[in-house]
């Protein structure tokens, strides 16, 4: 019985490893690329943020006098095309202002000084030529904060799929010369994904507002650049 059992065990240690090394997948040869496609287009809309403060010796003061100058500058932009869906209030900030004066024995003192409310609009102007009009008119009404402007477009699928075509292009070339100078041949294509999407719109900061300034804003508006990065795995042959 013990020489039968003994034969049995050598058997099956003698076979696992061969089942063992038959189900180990073969890993096919592959080469990974990334590839880079851009694309630019001219933008036709901006994206402004203004602010108003108001300073008063109470809060309820201050917040007042804020309100009568936003909702003068909200007026108007509609009054100049801008429709409701392109206002939104960005955020109301009310805060206290100390004045300091220092002490004989080095300490400072403060004294409440006034409250200060900030309103912060954001509004989307899509039609660009109007855009340093409608600085000019909100800086005339009560706007004395803000100024930034971010110029972007309201639906870049198209160029979006140009940039995506040229970074699976540049993969593709970028694989040939890689297989070439190793002296292997390029095989089908076994996955692609898509490494980064569009590239933001660079803001443009507008100079400081004062009610003082005259004449229309100058706005240079230029082009958007959209980057698609692409990952692409090729079997080799």
């Amino acid at each position: 019985m013990t020489m039968k059992y003994s034969a049995l065990a050598l058997a099956a240690a003698m076979a696992f490893p061969a089942i063992a090394g038959a189900a180990e997948p073969t890993q096919t040869p592959r080469i990974v690329v990334t590839g880079e496609g851009e694309a630019s287009v001219a933008p036709d809309m901006a994206l402004l943020s203004l602010a108003v403060m108001r300073e008063a010796p109470t809060a309820r003061e201050a917040l007042e006098a804020n309100n009568n100058a936003m909702a003068a500058v909200i007026a108007a932009m509609k009054a100049a095309g801008i429709e409701e869906r392109d206002l939104q209030t960005a955020g109301v900030q009310i805060m206290p202002r100390y004045d300091y004066t220092n002490r004989p024995d080095g300490t400072q003192e403060a004294k409440l000084a006034a409250y200060q409310v900030t309103n912060t609009l954001s509004v989307r102007v899509r039609d660009l030529a109007k855009t340093g009009e409608i600085l000019d008119k909100s800086v005339s009404l009560g706007v004395n904060q803000g100024g930034g402007i971010t110029f972007t477009n309201d639906n870049p699928a198209t160029v979006i799929t140009d940039a995506r075509k040229k970074a699976v292009a540049d993969a593709l070339a970028k694989a040939r010369t890689l297989t070439e100078a190793a002296g292997v041949e390029l095989g089908r294509i076994i996955e692609i994904s898509e490494g980064s999407h569009a590239q933001p719109p660079m803001p443009y900061m507008a100079k400081a507002m004062r009610a003082e300034d005259a004449g229309s804003v100058p706005i240079q508006a230029g082009e958007n650049s959209y980057k698609v990065l692409v990952n692409v795995t090729f079997e080799l042959k």
